[in-house]
């Protein structure tokens, strides 16, 4: 019997740098996968069936505190949505209407995706997210409402998004 190097289905890999480098690194993802039902003490979404829902905790749930209340508990969000321009401040509670409704939307089917804060600085407002998509969605129906200029800044490093939005 001989053993091959490389086994049926697989391929050899070559490394220039000897390292592998990780794709997407998220801190804030689970390392391994919880075990089912597990509901968070905080927002009392419940893990189930491989990923988090709004539905009823069982009693016999396990505890954990999902990944969008850690990033709300540490303060470190994943998406960041600026909103600036004479068009934001002359229709500024509209337009944060439309966000807002958005994030509700989203968070329905999808509870890992919520807004942290919204903060005024300096003639614009920060809106922080718990999830790169929400803030990417919410810089996306801004621009297809209102137009304006939309601009996206990923850091694969950091698994973090800066949406900007100008009008």
């Amino acid at each position: 019997m001989s053993h091959s190097n490389a086994s049926d289905g697989f391929r050899q890999i070559q490394r220039h740098d000897n390292l592998f480098q990780e794709q997407v690194h998220d801190a804030y993802k689970a390392k391994t996968k919880l075990q089912e039902p597990t509901v968070c003490a905080q927002c009392a979404a419940v893990f189930h069936a491989g990923r988090w829902q709004w539905i009823k905790a069982p009693s016999n749930a396990y505890q954990a505190t999902c990944p969008a209340c850690h990033r709300i508990h540490d303060n470190y969000p994943a998406g960041f949505l600026s909103l600036k321009g004479e068009f934001f401040q002359s229709h500024r509670d509209e337009i944060m209407h439309l966000v807002h409704n958005h994030e509700n939307r989203e968070r329905k089917e999808h509870p890992l995706k919520r807004i942290m804060t919204v903060e005024e600085k300096e003639g614009a407002t920060l809106v922080t997210t718990t999830d790169i998509h929400l803030a990417r969605g919410m810089g996306e129906a801004l621009h297809h409402a209102y137009q304006g200029e939309l601009q996206y800044h990923y850091n694969p490093e950091q698994n973090l998004l800066r949406v900007s939005w100008t009008h």
